[in-house]
């Protein structure tokens, strides 16, 4: 979906309103239903981030084109925070294994240093012996 984004910074709920096409009131109860938290001013004017659009841009998506109703888009937003988080963790895992890897690298100079021989049972066969 296409915005008119003119600068980064905040936009107050009329702004955004008209920008999206849609009531200020469907912004209030995006806010109520814990879909969008926009900053306050001062004054305590709602204060819309890019962040805050793009939050947006993303539920019109689900409500307008996929028909999704209000408690789905909180599912859908809470599954895809959930996966934000753990796609963190993950990448935070991998960067820990890769730095111990290197670590425990490090000081190995010579090829095949630090690697411990297997022992490996061997199984010779035995011959029957012949009965006299």
């Amino acid at each position: 979906m296409a915005t008119k984004r003119k600068s980064k910074g905040a936009y107050m709920i009329s702004a955004v309103a008209e920008m999206y096409a849609i009531h200020p009131q469907t912004l209030r109860l995006y806010e109520r239903e814990g879909l969008l938290r926009p900053s306050r001013s001062d004054g305590n004017t709602r204060l819309y981030t890019d962040e805050d659009l793009e939050r947006l841009e993303f539920i019109l998506n689900l409500a307008r084109d996929l028909g999704v109703n209000i408690a789905g888009i909180a599912i859908v937003l809470q599954m895809r925070e959930r996966m934000e988080e753990m796609n963190r963790q993950m990448q935070g895992f991998v960067d820990y294994v890769r730095t111990e890897m290197l670590t425990r690298m490090q000081p190995q100079q010579t090829p095949g240093a630090g690697l411990v021989p297997l022992r490996r049972t061997v199984i010779v066969p035995v011959k029957p012996t012949k009965k006299k």
